[in-house]
């Protein structure tokens, strides 16, 4: 069952993220509060979107995809940029991933949006097996760049 993430939520979504750190081996790397979730998900000038993938028998949140919309100059439309997805590993093979990624691509599709991006780590060959099993394709002459934490604030005067 695959349904937008409701502010009851906010908990379960903070603690799969920091299962998607650990399993992505950044433990410690997540400085998030629920508080933070709650305003970014829900608040007022909310920005970026939430979908859980709940178990159909117990109801368990099991898995989520956190979204927001981009733009593409090139194709002149939105398009979605899927920030991150993870599926607890009990329930992988259940369909979960799947059922995430398809509900974002209906979005995209409904609100007529051109494209779904996201990056996934080079060393992480089983979400590339499975990804390519959608049909996407990974854009291998493009490097993901960043500006964070000091050199941010340097840039941007603070």
């Amino acid at each position: 069952m695959i349904r937008a993430a409701i502010p009851d939520d906010v908990p379960v979504v903070l603690s799969l993220v920091r299962e998607l750190a650990a399993y992505e081996r950044e433990p410690d790397a997540v400085v998030a509060t629920e508080d933070a979730f709650g305003t970014a998900l829900f608040g007022p000038s909310a920005r970026v979107h939430c979908l859980v993938a709940a178990d159909d028998e117990s109801g368990e949140v099991v898995g989520f995809a956190v979204y927001f919309v981009n733009f593409s100059t090139w194709l002149g439309t939105h398009g979605l940029y899927l920030e991150d997805l993870f599926v607890r590993p009990a329930a992988r093979g259940g369909g979960h991933g799947r059922a995430l990624l398809t509900e974002l691509a209906r979005i995209a599709v409904d609100k007529g949006y051109g494209r779904v991006d996201w990056a996934v780590l080079d060393w992480n060959v089983d979400a590339q097996g499975f990804y390519r099993t959608l049909g996407a394709a990974p854009m291998d002459e493009w490097t993901t760049w960043r500006l964070t934490g000091d050199a941010l604030r340097s840039l941007g005067g603070g």
